[in-house]
């Protein structure tokens, strides 16, 4: 009977190691923590070179315990928010906490469920991280936290289960491959309804307000570019030809948009800055994530161009215009991108340009209406519920910090350390 069960073992991991593609489920991991390291370190460095020096452990923090606390929320109920069997399209229902229900042996498709957990978790950690951007230098800690809790569950669990869960979007067809409408439009509502809530840091818009140090954010973007490899050629599930196209659709984009954001620069005000390239970067990737898995080379460098002017203008916008001081340009790069993408994806999946093609009997002009319809319902779901979240955190606690504590700087007044000892030195 032993022997009997031994062999029993045997051949059922024989049938697991058939059903289980290790070349994909290596790919993922490599994705997963390539998306990991977009977030820590990439655009925790990027955003903190781009602050004052009293705040640039603020910044860094803010990122470190949105990481943690995401990842807390994702294990208890979130996993299965997004990706749960749906409730009348909207919500995912949620099973056990701590993920009970999954083991080492669960699978989803050809790869462990335990790797998708952890692929999607990623995602779930830089969107709210990059709100951040939004509301640096003048935040109160606890409040933050509070809202990112509260918008997780209220907003982006939710958003997710619509568009990649069987929710209501994801049955319409509408085409997010990577996160243009799930990240990168529910980051950049939030962003400027915030911005637009708080109001704007002391001496903005008449005062200069220069990075504290440029190097520190170009190596953050650097990293952000090579991570976002992972992010959009790891939303392909497979490591296989339309993860490839993915990654050089990518480039391609990041590369054209920085060039003519560059080149925009150049003619307006007679110098490039390196700050500008970097931001056109950024804006570029952005832009081709929601298309990243359905157009080919052709289209990916029509999107870079778009990308480099839409979102700088949108930036020139903003701050000289409206007056909004979105400190560090979340709504006109992720927002302005992430939306430009979502209904740029519908012209350039054509195969006509070069794209992988629409659903059969879908043209070009019903698939632009659904990313319309869709992209239109997230965003009024997004700031409606952003705004009413801040206004009763704030009736609680104050969302903003004292004049005093903007002064010091938030290093000091919320964590009572400093980032620079040179007095040390």
């Amino acid at each position: 009977m032993k022997y009997l069960s031994l062999i029993f073992i045997f051949f059922t991991a024989q049938l697991c190691a058939q059903e289980l593609d290790t070349g994909t489920n290596a790919w993922l991991m490599t994705a997963t923590a390539l998306v990991l390291f977009m977030t820590l370190p990439g655009l925790a460095a990027f955003y903190s070179g781009l602050v004052a020096q009293r705040n640039v452990l603020s910044v860094l923090m803010h990122c470190f315990v949105i990481c943690c606390v995401v990842t807390v929320l994702w294990i208890l109920f979130g996993y299965d928010m997004a990706f749960g069997s749906t409730i009348g399209g909207l919500v995912g229902s949620v099973g056990p906490a701590f993920l009970s229900s999954v083991s080492i042996d669960s699978m989803t498709g050809d790869f462990p469920e335990t790797t998708f957990i952890m692929f999607q978790l990623t995602f779930a950690i830089i969107t709210p991280a990059l709100i951040v951007g939004a509301f640096v230098e003048r935040v109160n800690f606890a409040p933050m936290v509070l809202f990112i809790i509260a918008w997780m569950i209220l907003v982006y669990f939710p958003v997710a289960h619509w568009v990649w869960g069987g929710g209501w979007l994801f049955e319409l067809g509408y085409r997010d491959f990577a996160g243009g409408a799930v990240v990168h439009t529910t980051a950049g509502i939030t962003a400027v309804v915030f911005a637009k809530y708080l109001g704007p840091r002391r001496g903005f818009p008449r005062a200069s307000m220069p990075p504290h140090n440029l190097p520190l954010t170009v190596l953050g973007a650097g990293m952000l570019w090579v991570g976002w490899f992972g992010f959009n050629g790891g939303s392909a599930l497979a490591a296989n030809g339309a993860a490839s196209m993915a990654i050089l659709v990518t480039h391609i984009s990041a590369s054209v948009a920085a060039l003519t954001w560059m080149a925009i620069e150049w003619v307006k005000f007679g110098k490039p800055s390196v700050l500008g390239v970097v931001t056109g970067m950024v804006a570029g990737l952005a832009t081709i994530t929601p298309a990243s898995g359905f157009v080919g080379p052709l289209g990916a460098f029509i999107i870079g161009i778009v990308a480099g002017f839409g979102c700088f203008y949108a930036t020139q916008l903003m701050k000289k215009r409206y007056l909004i001081d979105d400190s560090l340009d979340v709504f006109p790069v992720h927002g302005v991108g992430g939306m430009m993408g979502l209904l740029l994806t519908a012209v350039f999946s054509s195969e006509q340009f070069g794209g992988l093609g629409l659903d059969e009997g879908v043209g070009i002009l019903d698939q632009l209406g659904v990313q319309l319809q869709g992209t239109i319902a997230i965003i009024l779901w997004t700031l409606i519920v952003s705004y009413v979240l801040l206004r009763l955190i704030d009736k609680f606690i104050p969302v903003r910090v004292s004049e005093q504590d903007e002064v010091v700087g938030l290093d000091i007044a919320m964590h009572d350390e400093k980032g620079y000892n040179l007095d040390n030195l």
